[in-house]
């Protein structure tokens, strides 16, 4: 094991071991929805306090794999503050870096670096689209967020 997925590693275990943002918020103010992976069994509930445009607030409890719970700790600490154009560009980088990923994956060729830098801590969690089903775990979270952002717009 290289000394990058050593350090991935440990860090996907500490997000999963203490995860961050973990818990509730009163439900009104926040928003509060489900996230399901039937595939799996893994569950998350996120509540989102919004307000003047910033997500000020974000909680989330659940069960699952260390790969969704600990994907769903990495996203609390990088949406939380920011304003919701800021979070629906941080969904889109992650789903993105997923995807682009795992087409690289896929051609034998080697990701590009820069994008992985721009994420931070979550890049942590690059080596899940070596396993295609482990997707929908790391991106569970970052699925649900979305929802609720579109149930927020919506109302």
């Amino acid at each position: 094991m290289s000394n990058f997925e050593e350090l991935y590693r440990e860090i996907i275990l500490d997000h999963y071991r203490s995860p961050r943002n973990r818990g509730e918020l009163p439900s009104p103010p926040a928003l509060r929805v489900e996230g399901f992976n039937p595939l799996c069994g893994d569950e998350i509930v996120a509540y989102l306090q919004i307000e003047d445009g910033v997500l000020q607030d974000i909680k989330l409890t659940g069960q699952g794999c260390s790969i969704s719970q600990a994907s769903s700790s990495m996203m609390t600490s990088a949406v939380k503050g920011k304003s919701l154009e800021q979070v629906r560009d941080a969904i889109a980088t992650f789903k993105q870096l997923m995807s682009v990923h795992a087409t690289t994956l896929q051609a034998n060729a080697q990701p590009a670096e820069a994008d992985l830098r721009t994420l931070g801590e979550l890049a942590a969690l690059q080596g899940v689209v070596k396993f295609p089903v482990r997707i929908k775990c790391a991106t569970l979270a970052w699925n649900t967020l979305s929802q609720g952002l579109d149930e927020y717009s919506a109302a």
